[in-house]
């Protein structure tokens, strides 16, 4: 049996509203100056600013042991990677996950982008193909939520879409979770098929939902800075997450600016502000 806690309020759901907005912003800017030649601390130095500005606190700074504002993980890393010196490169596949806390109330968020470089273009098309399936694997997860009875219908859709784009990876030792007062909260959401059924989907569940995709083995170590996790075979990983609402009246996207209107557009799900 699943508790009561794990459902918000009307009120609850309207107050993370704001965690959700400001950590789209944050992350915005952190992808404007995600390019060749700038360092994983210049984009965290930029989140935590836009994130302080408007009243809000880095809670990747609230969990014991960390001290930045987002995680940034390149090429075989998948999550958890520690912000750094070293420049991007051209082609570098780049994963950033960041969040905000605002009054409390937590919004959570991930993508990933392939910088161009047009000198290693086969290299470049693998990494954009991992990272489209990824990407879309995370919209097929929202949209099978709000369709979906119970939670882990998310977790069967997500898993149907990457078998069916080839020969990829779905990470299972990492996965999504509720999210609310805490960063991270029961109940667990899977990116694949499992066994039992979750809690009910019903007004009042928010969740993060984040496939880690990658494009060989599953298996996975933790960097000596025991934090970064990284792909053992090598291979490219991607990673996209939303926290999302559901409501009375549907879903909305907590961190996405039109409430994930054009990632659930090809579903036929039209996303409802939450009143």
């Amino acid at each position: 049996m699943f508790r009561r806690s794990i459902y918000k309020s009307p009120a609850e759901l309207r107050s993370m509203r704001a965690a959700g907005e400001l950590t789209a912003a944050a992350l915005a800017e952190a992808r404007r100056l995600l390019v060749p030649g700038a360092t994983p601390l210049e984009l965290d130095a930029a989140a935590e600013r836009v994130i302080r500005s408007r009243g809000g606190r880095p809670n990747f700074q609230l969990v014991p042991g960390y001290r930045h504002t987002l995680c940034v993980s390149v090429d075989d890393d998948v999550v958890h990677g520690i912000p750094g010196n070293r420049p991007f490169r051209p082609g570098d596949i780049v994963s950033i996950d960041g969040g905000a806390e605002v009054d409390g109330w937590n919004g959570d968020s991930a993508f990933t982008v392939v910088l161009p470089d047009a000198s290693r273009p086969d290299v470049v098309s693998s990494r954009e193909q991992l990272n489209r399936v990824t990407e879309q694997a995370l919209w097929h997860g929202i949209a099978a939520l709000a369709r979906s009875t119970h939670l882990n219908e998310v977790g069967a859709a997500i898993e149907d879409f990457v078998r069916s784009e080839g020969d990829f990876g779905i990470l299972t030792d990492y996965v999504g979770h509720g999210i609310g007062r805490s960063m991270h909260e029961e109940p667990p959401v899977f990116n694949y098929r499992v066994d039992r059924r979750g809690p009910a989907v019903k007004p009042g569940l928010v969740v993060a939902i984040e496939p880690m995709i990658v494009g060989g083995a599953i298996d996975t170590f933790t960097r000596d800075d025991d934090w970064t996790v990284t792909t053992s075979d090598g291979s490219d990983a991607a990673h996209w997450e939303h926290s999302v609402a559901v409501h009375a009246d549907g879903i909305w996207v907590l961190t996405a600016p039109d409430g994930g209107a054009a990632g659930l557009a090809p579903f036929g799900v039209r996303p409802t502000e939450i009143a």
